[in-house]
């Protein structure tokens, strides 16, 4: 980052200068206290080496069981592509296709797409096809797991520990160092310093803004006729004439702000809150056994936890497959209809409430990891076997569609309002 550059901030459109943050340190936006720049020492370089250390243990994580169930001799190993083949021979192939994308297709997606960017850099090249690279990774950024996944597994471990044993396997250890070593990578992955040795090397052209003339109700990078690429940061002039317009840098689709972005937050909040309904009453969760058969809700699994001395995991359970599906629908609800109404009401709190939303979002996934591996474990054929109910597939279906409620919603139309009555004032 140059010193003094312009920077339009993510959150609410801020024109501000800012200067490089110190290795360690963040720049944040001094009206929404959203961050702007993290101070990253080596960064490409550290990227490099956590992306090719997750490169293996992607493969032991996939090839290898990740845990194994005894019960009189009997042993059913389960791989994480076991769990979701069986999930599919089930019928519930919605649930397999939604377990396969956030836990094995989206990290290999990412990971590919790192090391597609950072080993030619490491070694003095331009990476080839570079917004390509860029776009792949930032589509699977949200939609990795993996650390999801491993709190699943401790919960349905604890719940298998009360019938049989169970036999931890070599992928289980992977998938926990993997877990790190893919948030270390993302943490240290800033495509904005990644870009800019891009162009130093050549590979882009530099695109510097034309001077800008001071207006006296303008602050945002909207009044002064700019826009923010949000793929690659890039802060350029809005093109003018009508029709689609792309970032010349990573060929993104150019918008001043995200496109029917209210329409679409609530077309997807309404689906959330009709489906949140069955995912809570229907059962999520089918064992057939000697005894003969129980259906399971996600509050009567709480509950099991909970008698069963294990509170801190049914504690756990309940605010990440109850309390947070629907605070994050009423969050979004809340933001939403304030928007909607162009409420100037405490804009700061709302974009705090929006960030621990897209934060918290994700966690939902825990009880169907819990249910993926229950499903691919009990399998004793005349003494046990465990099915996913119909709630596992509309609670999946909340998940989604909260998450995608939240990525549709732009922060900055909360500040909009804010500044039409400013410059109104004036």
């Amino acid at each position: 980052m140059k010193r003094n550059e312009l920077i339009a901030c993510e959150e609410c459109d801020l024109l501000q200068l800012g200067a490089p943050p110190a290795a360690g340190g963040a720049l944040r936006c001094r009206r929404c206290r959203a961050e702007l720049r993290r101070g990253r020492s080596n960064g490409p370089e550290r990227a490099l080496a956590f992306t090719c250390a997750s490169a293996v243990l992607l493969v032991i994580s996939n090839l290898f069981p990740i845990v194994g169930l005894s019960l009189n001799g009997h042993i059913v190993q389960a791989t994480l592509a076991g769990s979701v083949r069986l999930l599919y021979l089930h019928g519930t192939w919605p649930l397999a296709v939604l377990v396969g994308l956030t836990t094995i297709v989206t990290p290999v997606v990412q990971t590919v797409a790192m090391l597609w960017l950072l080993l030619p850099l490491h070694f003095g090249r331009v990476p080839w096809r570079a917004p390509e690279g860029f776009r792949l990774f930032q589509l699977a950024r949200p939609w990795g797991m993996t650390e999801v996944l491993i709190l699943g597994l401790l919960v349905a471990l604890v719940k298998l520990a009360h019938i049989a044993k169970v036999v931890p396997g070599t992928a289980l250890w992977s998938f926990i160092a993997l877990m790190l070593l893919l948030a270390a990578a993302s943490a240290t992955f800033d495509p904005r310093e990644v870009w800019a040795r891009i162009t130093e090397r050549g590979g882009a052209r530099a695109f510097r803004l034309p001077p800008l003339r001071l207006r006296r109700n303008a602050m945002t990078a909207s009044a002064y006729g700019l826009v923010l690429c949000e793929e690659c940061g890039l802060l350029l002039k809005q093109p003018g004439g009508a029709g689609r317009h792309v970032c010349p840098r990573c060929k993104a689709p150019l918008h001043q702000r995200k496109p029917a972005s209210l329409s679409r937050t609530w077309a997807y909040l309404i689906a959330a809150m009709v489906l949140y309904i069955p995912a809570n009453v229907l059962p999520v969760m089918d064992t057939s056994s000697l005894f003969g058969t129980q259906k399971d809700t996600i509050m009567s699994g709480v509950v099991y936890l909970w008698v069963s001395g294990s509170w801190p995991l049914a504690l756990l359970v309940f605010i990440a497959s109850i309390a947070v599906p629907m605070l994050k629908i009423l969050g979004l609800v809340y933001l939403a209809v304030s928007t909607q109404f162009r409420s100037q009401w405490l804009p700061g709190q709302r974009a705090r409430i929006y960030r621990v939303i897209e934060l918290v979002g994700r966690w939902s996934m825990l009880d169907i990891y819990v249910i993926t591996m229950l499903v691919a474990l009990v399998q004793f054929q005349a003494l046990a076997t465990i099915k996913a109910g119909p709630a596992a597939i509309a609670f999946g279906a909340v998940v989604v569609l909260t998450l995608l409620a939240a990525m549709s919603f732009d922060p900055r139309l909360m500040w909009d309002a804010l500044e039409a009555n400013r410059v109104h004032s004036e």
